[in-house]
């Protein structure tokens, strides 16, 4: 069975345009998620979904320099556009992550693919359908049946634009289940997610300090961000997403 994972990122975020290309820490924000991506053993190739808006030839042009295989579809139908790159890439399960999260734990994304492989009859398995871990480690592991099969019965285009929010709403059609954070990793008061300006503050930091100990750690994030106090630069910042989910 093929793995993919899949990236849905584009130049044009209101908050903070061109934020997948913004570089610190020595790369851009899409370089980081990348190489989180290539760091899992579990998965078997990385794509890239954007659209095929002409600003964004600049992530399929760095996609390339990276070795990494690009889709483009519709802009604002993100369903239709992972749905797109898992089919060109022959995926049997897909691993979606989302391309504000360049500090997500490789670890947290194979503990997720194992957790799915075991379970024969799953179609879905994500940590976000509650929020226990923090913003930014977020992933979900869909069987690219299901995946096609949200793309053909989605006709509400504000859920669309969602990804895999369809699936997630629709637990008599698709079986889903969720796994969540324990212990010191239940942390879903830290956001390390890129929305706006204030939080490329607080993962560069972080980015910088795991460069030096050569780790990508969540363990090692959570404890850095308390020593530094680094959650106070973007604890205020409102998150559209938690609209979508159910409460911690």
């Amino acid at each position: 069975m093929k793995v993919v994972g899949l990236v849905a990122v584009r130049m044009g975020s209101q908050r903070l345009p061109g934020k997948s290309l913004i570089k610190f820490a020595g790369k851009p924000l899409l370089g980081h998620l990348i190489a989180r991506l290539g760091a899992c053993p579990s998965i078997d190739e990385t794509v890239v979904a954007t659209t095929i808006l002409q600003e964004d030839d600049a992530i399929c042009d760095y996609a390339t320099t990276l070795g990494v295989h690009s889709f483009r579809g519709a802009a604002n139908d993100v369903l239709d556009r992972i749905t797109g790159a898992a089919r060109e890439r022959d995926a049997d399960i897909c691993v979606v992550v989302y391309g504000d999260g360049p500090l997500i734990d490789p670890d947290i994304i194979d503990f997720a693919v194992r957790s799915f492989v075991k379970e024969k009859n799953l179609d879905f398995l994500g940590n976000d359908l509650k929020s226990t871990f923090p913003s930014g480690m977020e992933v979900e592991v869909i069987r690219y049946e299901a995946l096609a099969k949200s793309n053909q019965l989605c006709v509400d285009q504000s859920t669309r634009e969602h990804g895999t929010l369809f699936i997630r709403q629709n637990p008599e059609v698709f079986s889903i289940e969720s796994f969540e954070a324990e212990g010191p990793q239940r942390r879903p008061d830290l956001f390390l997610e890129v929305d706006e300006e204030r939080d490329l503050k607080v993962v560069e930091a972080v980015a910088a300090h795991l460069i030096e100990r050569n780790s990508y750690a969540l363990d090692t994030i959570i404890r850095f961000v308390d020593d530094t106090k680094l959650s106070n630069v973007n604890s205020s910042i409102f998150r559209r997403y938690l609209e979508f989910r159910r409460s911690s």
